[in-house]
């Protein structure tokens, strides 16, 4: 059976108190979910904040990106070794607003794959259409070549530190979800492009988030699809109460 995995990905929200202030919220709201694992993606300035005030709970934490060279003269950018050393245990990789808004592409996306699993962290990586693909017709071609892309020269021992989130571009903080079924497809298109690289044994120990405006009223559906084994939640994952239902649902 794959765990289900709930992450917030909390974007650039959060200064170091609030960060503090909202874990001590979620904590107790959390605790006790065997049936699933807890993380919140926090910007990189909150991540000790972050890490101090999760202590003791079940509740993980994971940074937002990752440079895929060691060190150098890279400056804002951050390294998959001064995360590990920080106690991080997840990483966001190729977010949309990544690839939107700062230059991301799939190569990229798959360097800073092998720098993050290479170094020994848990890589959520992110895939998704855009709407005007979608009514072209794209959707599979274009997540299963994101998907290979990502997890090229990826090991299959590595895969179980692997997560992927299917991120319908259209749906990302715009209110609009996609529907459980086209949220099940979606996931089914990854399942079956990791199947064709490592075969369907691993594919099916693959964990695959659905992301783009889960929210506590709509997660339950959502995670009862075959194909949905969680969540990568953006705006619900700042309000301790929506986040703590959708883990809940997870239950």
């Amino acid at each position: 059976m794959r765990r289900y995995v709930i992450a917030g990905n909390w974007k650039m929200n959060m200064t170091p108190a609030k960060a503090q202030a909202l874990i001590a919220e979620m904590k107790p709201l959390v605790a006790g979910k065997d049936n699933c694992d807890v993380v919140l993606c926090v910007p990189a300035i909150d991540i000790p904040a972050a890490i101090e005030a999760a202590k003791g709970s079940n509740i993980k934490i994971g940074a937002e990106n990752v440079h895929f060279k060691a060190s150098g003269a890279y400056t804002g950018e951050i390294s998959a070794e001064m995360l590990v050393e920080a106690g991080v245990e997840y990483v966001v990789i190729g977010h949309s607003e990544r690839r939107q808004y700062f230059g991301e592409t799939d190569q990229t996306v798959n360097l800073r794959t092998l720098a993050a699993l290479n170094a020994g962290l848990k890589a959520i990586v992110c895939v998704g259409e855009t709407l005007e693909q979608r009514e072209l017709g794209y959707t599979e071609t274009l997540l299963k070549f994101q998907t290979k892309m990502a997890l090229t020269n990826v090991t299959a021992e590595q895969m179980k530190n692997v997560i992927i989130a299917y991120e319908p571009v259209w749906a990302i903080g715009t209110g609009v979800t996609a529907t459980a079924d086209q949220a099940d497809e979606g996931n089914g298109y990854v399942r079956a492009a990791v199947a064709e690289m490592f075969g369907a044994e691993i594919a099916e120990q693959t964990i695959v988030q659905y992301g783009g405006s889960m929210n506590d009223k709509n997660a339950a559906e959502l995670l009862s699809k075959e194909n949905v084994d969680g969540g990568l939640i953006g705006g619900a994952s700042l309000k301790s109460a929506a986040f703590s239902a959708i883990v809940d649902a997870a239950q």
